[in-house]
């Protein structure tokens, strides 16, 4: 007899269980013997150890939320030359912004592009997209400490299908360095003024 009370107890409790883990906490089906209408275990049936407490879903926890991925760079090899990009360049503080549009195809400007050297920024980012990958803040490389200019800009858009979204600005040696790299993309402002 107490080898089939026993039994009874590790198929209940396996029962319940299971109906735990099952979509909706195990309400529809058939009810496990030695339970109730209400799926929980008959008083004879209880097992003697009491059941670990779950978090319900929606609780706030100190953990942080991972980060999400970062964005893979633009390849380092020539590209396919298909661009579509809003170009936001800032000559000071107290000057207008300058906005262009380029739109390439196959490293040819198309007729929508707003681009003063539309031919020589296409051909540039068709053999050269990576110009426009943001500049590496790098601890281990060295910067001048040499101010270029006020003048800043900003590229977001797409380049051969993978999106970008890079500020250009002329603080320090290694600024000054990726900005004259995407001098033809940035436009004539893209300069020494």
């Amino acid at each position: 007899m107490r080898n089939g009370l026993i039994h009874r107890v590790l198929a209940v409790s396996a029962a319940a269980a299971l109906a735990a883990c099952s979509p909706g906490g195990g309400a529809a089906g058939p009810t496990p013997t030695g339970t109730a209408s209400d799926g929980t275990a008959s008083a004879s049936a209880r097992p003697s150890a009491p059941a670990t407490p779950t978090v319900p879903p929606d609780v706030e926890t100190t953990e942080p939320a991972p980060s999400p991925p970062l964005e893979s760079p633009i390849g380092t090899g020539p590209g396919q030359g298909n661009v579509e990009l809003a170009i936001v360049v800032t000559p000071s503080e107290t000057e207008p912004a300058i906005n262009y549009t380029l739109v390439c195809q196959d490293g040819a400007p198309a007729a929508e592009s707003k681009h003063p050297q539309a031919d020589a920024a296409c051909t540039a980012l068709k053999n050269h997209p990576a110009i426009l990958n943001a500049p590496a803040r790098s601890t281990d490389r060295a910067c001048t400490q040499q101010y270029g200019g006020p003048q800043r800009a900003t590229v977001t858009g797409i380049v051969d299908g993978t999106p970008v979204d890079v500020s250009f600005a002329r603080t320090d040696g290694c600024q000054i360095a990726a900005w004259n790299a995407a001098g033809d993309v940035l436009g004539p402002t893209g300069g020494a003024l």
